[in-house]
């Protein structure tokens, strides 16, 4: 299980990210999420309320079925985002490769 602060930064880069391939409303972002990782309702509306507030995707509404309904569709502020993360990737692996090389010092000591 993902840490919780970890997953919800994840979950930023991971909503904009599919709203990089286009608009979407919230049902749907959480299905197209649902192969790579856990997300509800509850988790998801306030990330994209969040993502909104810090100028990442603009709302707006469409009708369907006589109701309307709310889409997300990212802004460059977004894209930026998305950016920085992919070029901060060469650090988080770096880290990664250290946790886990350490973990298996530990595996070792552990079992002694």
């Amino acid at each position: 299980m993902i840490d919780p602060q970890l997953k919800r930064g994840l979950l930023d880069v991971c909503v904009l990210s599919l709203l990089r391939r286009g608009d979407s409303y919230g049902y749907q972002i959480i299905k197209d999420l649902s192969g790579c990782i856990e997300i509800s309702e509850s988790t998801l509306y306030p990330i994209l309320r969040r993502l909104e507030s810090g100028g990442c995707l603009r709302v707006y509404s469409v009708e369907h079925n006589g109701r309307l309904r709310k889409f997300y569709r990212i802004t460059p502020r977004g894209v930026t985002v998305i950016d920085q993360f992919l070029e901060s990737w060469p650090e988080i692996r770096r880290v990664y490769d250290l946790i886990k090389e350490c973990a298996g010092h530990d595996a070792r000591r552990v079992s002694e």
